[in-house]
């Protein structure tokens, strides 16, 4: 994705950026809509539309999708009018539901366990969780915004410690050994290899090889390409 956004100094050859998204953007505080507009449009990427509740976002994607434009990903709240408990998670999922390509990116003032493992459920691609928190490391949240829209995985830490933590998830955790853990907590986070070598301060062909091991225990094939990191992730959360 290859977007030209101006040029430096108002003269000269326009400034390219990679991996440039569409966006839709779902809040119905005002104020934080229009600073994830700016945040966004700042970098390069392009917000398509703003919408202030459930029923709006699932409208504005209908009529996009219509149109044969639909966007890379959704950001959308968790708790959204009129009653704001989980409007905009249920839209979330119903737009995964709808839309298989869409990516779906929500974010939530709180770790609340029970939209997380329900917007994950049955998902193979494109999904995120942040808390709201996030949003104030600007590089991160961006960086997370476009990993989903390609179809990449970005949980949030505080949501991936308490997912993983469950007791039902022992069954999938049997056959890792404590590191493969680590390292695919970190991959949920949406991590590349060399970041994780950093965080666990390793080389980067210790952590290939633990990557390797775990995709070769939870049973996802060489065939399966480089998806299987969204998969591993996935396979891991929804066990």
């Amino acid at each position: 994705m290859l977007k030209s956004v101006g040029t430096k100094n108002g003269v000269g050859e326009p400034k390219i950026v990679e991996n440039s998204v569409r966006v839709v953007i779902a809040e119905d505080s005002v104020l934080l809509r229009e600073g994830l507009t700016r945040l966004l449009t700042d970098r390069g990427h392009e917000v398509v539309a703003g919408v202030g509740d459930a029923e709006a976002l699932i409208k504005a994607i209908g009529e996009l999708a219509d149109e044969g434009a639909l966007p890379d990903v959704v950001v959308a709240d968790v708790r959204m009018p009129p009653t704001h408990t989980d409007e905009g998670v249920r839209a979330a999922v119903r737009l995964r539901r709808d839309h298989p390509d869409l990516g779906v990116l929500v974010l939530s003032q709180y770790v609340e366990e029970q939209y997380a493992t329900e917007l994950l459920a049955g998902s193979s691609r494109g999904v995120g969780y942040l808390l709201k928190d996030r949003v104030a490391e600007v590089r991160e949240f961006v960086d997370a915004v476009v990993r989903v829209a390609e179809g990449g995985t970005a949980l949030d830490p505080e949501v991936v410690a308490q997912l993983l933590g469950r007791s039902r998830k022992q069954d999938v955790l049997a056959g890792l050994t404590p590191r493969e853990r680590e390292v695919l907590g970190l991959m949920a986070e949406g991590r590349t290899n060399g970041a994780i070598a950093r965080q666990l301060v390793v080389s980067d062909g210790a952590v290939e090889k633990h990557v390797s091991n775990i995709f070769l225990k939870l049973g996802l094939a060489p065939s399966d390409g480089d998806h299987r990191r969204v998969l591993a992730v996935l396979t891991y959360l929804n066990s």
